[in-house]
């Protein structure tokens, strides 16, 4: 995967570049959609105009609010969050550093308000990291990322609550992955 960058045993997680493809198509799409929408509707040549232009005049907002929400994850070169893997290992993002022992359960869950995939991490001192992803990491990326650089030195407990969540033969057919022999010794 190219958005994986490993340097002095430090893993760098950024963005796709599939997604960034994504989600630019998407956001400059959908104010087109809009602006074509006012511009037919002030036209008035159907008896659908009126239509038209509440359509564009309602959604309009809403995608300008969408996109603004994602712009902070097109600065070039913006990690996403980093990985030290190790037995004392941890997962950092911003400013925030949670070691991967204390990771009870991590999940990429989409924020209803924005619209964009965070991962939530929790730890054993019930609290919670959020990580913004920018909806830039896709599902099946984020599930190989975790079980291939976290999962092997979580707890027992964690790793147990992980297995369940993780689909390991649709990451085969999809995605080619196998899950390697994770013995800590």
């Amino acid at each position: 995967m190219s958005m994986i960058e490993e340097k002095n045993e430090k893993i760098f997680i950024k963005g796709s570049k599939f997604m960034y493809v994504w989600v630019t198509l998407a956001m400059v799409g959908f104010l087109i959609a809009c602006i074509f929408l006012i511009i037919y509707g002030l036209k008035f040549n159907s008896k659908y105009s009126v239509l038209y232009l509440g359509g564009g005049l309602v959604f309009t907002p809403v995608m300008l609010y969408l996109n603004l929400w994602s712009l902070p994850g097109f600065i070039p070169g913006k990690v996403l969050f980093s990985i030290v893997p190790g037995e004392h290992g941890t997962v950092k993002a911003n400013r925030r550093e949670v070691p991967i022992k204390n990771i009870r359960n991590i999940d990429l869950v989409r924020n209803p308000l924005n619209l964009i995939n965070d991962i939530v991490i929790e730890t054993y001192d019930d609290k919670k990291v959020k990580i913004r992803t920018y909806n830039l990491l896709d599902d099946c990326d984020f599930q190989i990322i975790v079980d291939q650089f976290i999962f092997p030195y979580l707890t027992e407990n964690a790793r147990k609550v992980w297995d369940r969540k993780i689909d390991l033969d649709k990451l085969r057919k999809e995605d080619n992955y196998v899950r390697r022999d994770h013995k800590i010794e």
